[in-house]
């Protein structure tokens, strides 16, 4: 009974609750520029065990050990606020999505501490540590998604519509899947150490297209013709953000953020090249991914929740739970 009444409030009310789950997204995108450290430093292996670090719950900070066992004590941090995170949300939130959303969460980031020790106890398998990097993309998305479904506007905005036949959403889907693809490239790109098997920018080799073949030089391609093909439809979805239904800014801002970040992205791409692999430039290549990456979900989550499908009329205003319309 008392949890029914702490979940009485209509969502968007808990304005504490949003501003945490706001900080464990900024908590969460430390992490992953703390992670991108360690593999930029190459200190994966300053740290030779796991769970402790030389069999010690704080080793003397220095060399790789402060990146490697820093990220350590980071991402623990990051999952205690998860577990706070989790609990909150099944206290308060009246939807029961929600609360399964925040345990997913936590399992995400217990799962993600694994496959982190793992990649050490394997000694940097290039599958687990592409698996780890992903999987640290997909925990931030979802924390990002928690705090807009946590947001106010998220909750009370008016849906407009989408008579006029905008194809926004689908084109917003279309982008965040090929940046899912593209992060997947660039996390194996980067594990596999192949940053810098072709060497030269914009040309490979001098050439459109590489004379020569390995699986290295294939995904690094792959990764490179992933990022021209986003440009391009991110261009795109940008324009059709626009030109949405209502005028609306909601939309219109996280249109114009993926445009100035997939510019500031590929900018940052070419540099990595250019500078061999700059340990600031190839950190904050990784980040700007990942904000990239979640403004594209901001964007395609608002526009099927207040736009819709192609010819879809506006849908009546949602009814908090417990008040009767």
């Amino acid at each position: 009974m008392d949890l029914d009444r702490r979940r009485a409030a209509p969502p968007g009310s808990h304005r504490g609750l949003f501003f945490f789950a706001c900080f464990v997204v900024l908590a969460t995108l430390f992490l992953l520029l703390a992670g991108a450290a360690v593999k930029s430093t190459e200190s994966g292996l300053a740290v030779p065990d796991w769970p402790l670090s030389f069999g010690q719950v704080m080793p003397p900070m220095e060399g790789g050990v402060f990146f490697e066992h820093g990220h350590r004590m980071i991402a623990t941090g990051v999952g205690a606020l998860t577990i706070l995170l989790a609990l909150w949300l099944w206290m308060v939130d009246p939807r029961p999505w929600m609360r399964r959303l925040g345990w997913i969460a936590l399992g995400m980031v217990i799962l993600q501490g694994v496959l982190g020790g793992m990649t050490v106890l394997l000694k940097l398998p290039t599958a687990v540590s592409a698996a780890h990097a992903t999987l640290a993309q997909g925990f931030f998305l979802t924390t990002v998604f928690l705090a807009l479904a946590l947001s106010k506007g998220w909750n009370t905005s008016p849906v407009t519509g989408n008579p006029t036949g905008s194809r926004l959403p689908i084109l917003a889907t279309a982008t965040t899947a090929l940046l899912l693809v593209q992060l997947v490239l660039g996390a194996v790109t980067r594990h596999m150490n192949a940053g810098l098997v072709i060497p030269d920018v914009p040309l490979a080799y001098g050439r459109l297209v590489p004379p020569v073949w390995t699986p290295e030089i294939a995904v690094h391609y792959a990764h490179r013709v992933g990022a021209l093909v986003l440009l391009v439809l991110i261009t795109v979805t940008h324009i059709s953000a626009f030109k949405a239904p209502g005028k609306r800014w909601d939309i219109r801002v996280p249109g114009i953020l993926l445009m100035l970040l997939v510019v500031m992205q590929v900018t940052l791409g070419l540099l990595v090249v250019v500078t061999e692999r700059h340990l600031h430039v190839t950190n904050t290549h990784l980040v700007v991914g990942a904000t990239l990456f979640a403004t594209s979900l901001v964007l395609t989550a608002r526009a099927w929740r207040f736009i819709g499908r192609p010819g879809s009329d506006p849908a009546p205003a949602a009814v908090p739970e417990g008040v009767i319309a």
